[in-house]
């Protein structure tokens, strides 16, 4: 792995705050013009707005179209009173195990929890 080229973020606020999301796109951008490989990880209430079955904003609909792989932490995603099954179809749902291996697997890390 090149750890220069591959990044996680920990995401722990709703999609639905603009301002934070709009931010997270810029650096988003940013990362896949150097090509840097970008795994999102939604946790907390991070995973509001991952339903199919939710209205998406403009700005989360553009995020949810980047290159970015997306994962979403199961027991958030139940907390809140979300089906799995209804989760939008670019969201990989992760239990905590998985959580831990993409972690370990990754040098680089962000957090905005």
């Amino acid at each position: 792995m090149n750890e220069d080229k591959e990044m996680v973020y920990l995401y722990g606020f709703s999609l639905r705050q603009r301002d934070k999301s709009e931010s997270l796109l810029k650096i988003f951008n940013e990362h896949i013009k150097r090509k840097t490989k970008i795994n999102l990880i939604l946790l907390h209430d991070g995973v509001i707005g991952v339903s199919q079955k939710s209205k998406t904003p403009p700005v989360l609909e553009e995020l949810f179209q980047t290159p970015i792989t997306i994962y979403a932490l199961i027991s958030d995603i139940l907390a809140r009173g979300m089906d799995l099954k209804d989760l939008r179809n670019n969201i990989k749902a992760i239990d905590y195990e998985d959580l831990v291996d993409i972690l370990v697997n990754n040098q680089k890390l962000v957090s905005w929890l």
